[in-house]
This record gives C-alpha cells, sequence and structure tokens, in this order.
C-alpha cells in the first residue's frame, strides 16, 4: 500500500492504510472500490501536503479551498460527487475512532451545479435577513440581535451559541470567543450589534432567567436553555424561506458575507484573517476568490460590451 502512495506524510499514510483495512474487513468492499477512495483520499492528501497541512483539518475551509481547486482543475461535476462522498466516509470513520475532535463535512453542502465557493448575501440580501424577525416579540428581538452579531462578528455558530455573558466587554465594543484549537481571540462589535443586544438584555433575556433562572450564555431557547447549532440553523432556514431569499443559505453564510464584504470595502486580508480567527492565510483567501467572481458578474452584467 505505502509503496503506491504519492505523499510522504507517514501519518496519512498510516492513516489511509488503516482505513482501507476497515473497509475491507469491517465493510467488505471489493478491491477495486477501496482503490477508488484511496485514489481519492491519496489526491486531497498530496493537495493537503502541498499547503504544508500535517495531517487531515477539521476546519472546513480547507476542504472547502480543495474544492475551489478542483473547480480550478475542471474537474467534472461527477468527479467531484465522488470526491466529496469519499471524503465524507473517511471523515466519519476518523471521528467514530477519535482521529479527529470536529467533522468538518458536516458543514459543507454536497457539490452542486459545479460551484464550491462560499454562498455570499449582497448587502440587500443580510438587511433583508438581519430586518426579517418580529422584533414586537421577545423571541423576535432575540433572532434580530442574533443576526446583528453574527453579522457584525463573523461568529462561527459554535462559537455563537457557546458565547456567554463574562465574554462580553460591550463598554469597549469587543466580545472575547473562543475558536478552533482553543485559541481565544478578542472581536470588535459594532454599535448596532452593542444595541440590539441591550434591549435583548432588557426585553427578553431577562425574564427567561427570572423565569427559569441564571445561564451564563448569552443566548436563550424559550425554557431558558443554551441555544442549541441546529435551532441556529432552522431559525435561519425559517428565516430565508420567508424573505424569499433563494440561496442555499447556512449559518456560516452570514460568516462568509462579514468577510466577503469586508474585502469588498478595502479591508486587509491578514486583518480578515484575524477576524475570522483562520490559522493560515491561505483558509482567508478563498475570500479573495470569492470577491473576484462577483466583480466578474457585476461587469459581465453591467458593461454593454461584456
Amino acid at each position: 500500500m505505502s509503496e503506491k502512495l504519492s505523499i510522504k506524510n507517514q501519518k496519512m499514510i498510516d492513516t489511509i492504510a488503516d482505513y482501507a483495512r476497515y473497509l475491507r474487513l469491517d465493510r467488505g468492499l471489493s478491491q477495486n472500490t477501496i482503490v477508488s477512495y484511496q485514489q481519492d483520499l491519496l489526491e486531497f492528501s498530496s493537495f493537503l501536503e502541498k499547503k504544508q497541512i500535517s495531517f487531515y483539518p477539521e476546519d472546513h475551509f480547507v476542504v472547502t479551498q480543495f474544492f475551489v481547486s478542483q473547480d480550478k482543475e475542471n474537474k467534472s461535476k461527477t468527479s467531484q460527487m465522488r470526491m466529496f462522498s469519499s471524503l465524507r466516509r473517511f471523515y466519519q470513520w476518523m471521528e467514530v475512532i477519535d482521529k479527529i475532535h470536529a467533522n468538518p463535512m458536516n458543514e459543507l453542502d454536497a457539490p452542486k451545479k459545479g460551484s464550491h465557493l462560499p454562498v455570499v448575501l449582497s448587502m440587500d440580501e443580510v438587511n433583508s435577513l438581519i430586518e426579517s424577525p418580529d422584533v414586537s416579540t421577545p423571541l423576535g428581538i432575540r433572532d434580530r440581535t442574533i443576526f446583528e452579531v453574527m453579522y457584525a462578528t463573523g461568529l462561527r455558530v459554535s462559537e455563537l451559541v457557546n458565547l456567554s455573558m463574562d465574554d462580553l466587554h460591550l463598554d469597549l465594543g469587543l466580545i472575547k470567543t473562543l475558536g478552533k484549537g482553543n485559541k481565544e481571540r478578542l472581536l470588535p462589535i459594532g454599535d448596532t450589534a452593542i444595541e440590539w443586544l441591550k434591549k435583548y438584555f432588557a426585553e427578553t433575556r431577562k425574564d427567561l432567567v427570572a423565569k427559569y433562572g441564571q445561564q451564563k450564555e448569552v443566548f436563550l431557547n424559550f425554557r431558558g436553555k443554551k441555544l442549541t447549532r441546529q435551532s441556529i440553523w432552522r431559525m435561519i432556514k425559517k428565516y430565508i424561506a420567508q424573505v424569499g431569499i433563494k440561496k442555499d443559505v447556512t449559518p456560516h453564510t452570514l460568516r462568509h458575507s462579514f468577510a466577503t464584504n469586508l474585502l469588498e470595502n478595502g479591508a486587509d486580508l491578514r486583518v480578515v484573517q484575524e477576524l475570522l480567527g483562520h490559522s493560515d492565510i491561505s483558509t482567508t483567501q478563498i475570500y479573495t476568490h470569492v470577491n473576484q467572481t462577483r466583480m466578474k458578474q457585476v461587469y459581465n452584467k453591467a458593461f454593454p460590451r461584456a
């Protein structure tokens, strides 16, 4: 097995070999099918080696970047869908045997229409989504505040649901968050998001705490308990349908939009990297590709001789 590999990283070589044994002994797959899986994993591993990434990443942005490279290489939709399936099964296996703590494939949708760049919202779409909750209701105020905070800070949904009251330093215009790899970072937060947080505390959270008891988390459900990632997902899907946005929007879409809109307005790539908590600048560079794609779309639409 290892003699046929085109990668040098022994840890990845051994992991692929272990996975092949699992497919043969536990799943009973044919040798041809196992070889097909191996070739897909070798291609992914080779990409990681070129990026000097030592093991299979838990950051879904890196996996997204891989699929962007597949697009640039003009890989067919069928080929990319097979690759996605191979990586999804591989990561599920690694998760089960505790080789990884987080599965990045859970954050990604299967390839569609040959496009693997992050979905981003225009400013009009961002405003429509943020303004969609009914703020005459307590939970509507909470939902509006969640959208304001997500877009103002670029928080991951896991960081949002784990945000605690002690993490807020609103007098300084800052919040603290603990990201991937337990890396702590301080993020600026704008006045609009701060005002909505104060409104949420006064008109929603205070009553939930009075009724159900104190909780450390900022955002609570109607039973006064910590929100889950799944509940944020359902909430966003509800409002997206309500405002009629046709894009495939997920909780990460506001984070994607935050980064892309910063770059469109002249922000330095290194600053965006720090705000997003990316350890590698190459992960952030995907947004420059998104930005260039959007510019081309605007140009082709607006310029009569495009």
